[in-house]
């Protein structure tokens, strides 16, 4: 359950008073750096952890790039999941209307309200403990936007999640590691098109949108990140139920990539002849592969397949995510 911590506000005193002097907003917001983000690990006692994928970033220009990339202003309401230690959160409360932070670690989402209060004072940022993969609702306003940088163990979840739960929001930018950015943004034919690819495109455009250094990051991870845009589409390409049966589509016939759709969803349908009788409806050569396909065929194949119910075997409740 998502529990509010509190808005960022002015700076406390030893009291928990407002220090005298300190009520005004500050049109300026200060950003992070290396040593910023050291001391505020080491006062907190905090360690990262490669369980939870923190890696917070630890170069002011960095967070500037990504907020300008992203798209968002004045107007926007932006969800940031994993805000860490601060860097991104402060970044983009000096241009987002608000900033809700989404943080499941319990030190950092405790920390994080007065580094806000000290560098980001009189700007709208509410700080949400809770895991982003069950969160259901936000506080206040309806989000619009969402940037982030995604643990890595758990990138493609979250955001396929937020996506799918929080239809307010219309654009986006994550940064996640190199490969899961490349799969995310693969299109049709390409040997890394996938799961996470057709699931992405279900709710809208994602195109690549940068790399970035891993040492810009503390710790250093393995592995290059790189940033990801996306932006929902204006017309859904269908209701709740044929989202669903489009998934198990998609999950069917990527279990088995190697085989032909006939095969690939024989098991799904009931049988190899079923498969194909609902492939042909489709207008899809029962000897294409699922990677051959966009999401768009995906979608010709499960609304097939749900006008084939009475005469096809097979369970037609997808994942959600």
């Amino acid at each position: 359950m998502a529990r509010l911590l509190r808005k960022a506000g002015p700076p406390l005193n030893d009291s928990g008073l407002n220090e005298p002097g300190l009520n005004e907003p500050d049109p300026g917001v200060r950003l992070l750096g290396a040593t910023d983000i050291r001391r505020l690990a080491e006062a907190g006692g905090v360690r990262p952890t490669k369980q939870r994928g923190q890696n917070f970033v630890i170069d002011a220009n960095t967070v500037r790039r990504i907020v300008r990339v992203s798209g968002v202003g004045p107007g926007d309401v932006v969800v940031e999941i994993g805000p860490g230690l601060g860097s991104l959160t402060l970044a983009l409360a000096d241009v987002a209307q608000r900033v809700v932070a989404v943080e499941v670690d319990e030190a950092l989402a405790a920390m994080l309200p007065q580094t806000l209060a000290e560098r980001a004072p009189g700007r709208d940022v509410e700080v949400v403990l809770a895991d982003a993969m069950r969160m259901e609702s936000l506080p206040g306003p309806a989000p619009t936007a969402l940037v982030a940088n995604l643990p890595y163990n758990i990138s493609v979840p979250v955001l396929l999640h937020v996506m799918h739960r929080f239809e307010s929001i219309v654009l986006g930018l994550v940064m996640v590691q190199a490969e899961v950015a490349h799969r995310l943004a693969a299109g049709p034919g390409s040997r890394i098109y996938g799961v996470p690819s057709v699931k992405a495109a279900w709710y809208g455009t994602v195109e690549a949108a940068g790399t970035v250094s891993r040492r810009v990051f503390w710790p250093e991870p393995n592995v290059d990140s790189e940033l990801v845009s996306w932006r929902r589409r204006e017309t859904p390409l269908g209701d709740e139920d044929l989202r669903r049966r489009t998934f198990t589509v998609v999950d069917a016939a990527f279990a088995q990539r190697r085989k032909t759709l006939r095969a690939a969803l024989s098991s799904l349908m009931g049988s190899g002849d079923a498969a194909e009788s609902v492939l042909r409806a489709a207008g899809i050569d029962p000897r294409t592969r699922g990677e051959q396909l966009s999401v768009h065929d995906f979608v010709a194949v499960a609304t097939a397949y749900a006008e084939a119910a009475p005469t096809v075997d097979g369970t037609r409740e997808g994942r959600a995510h």
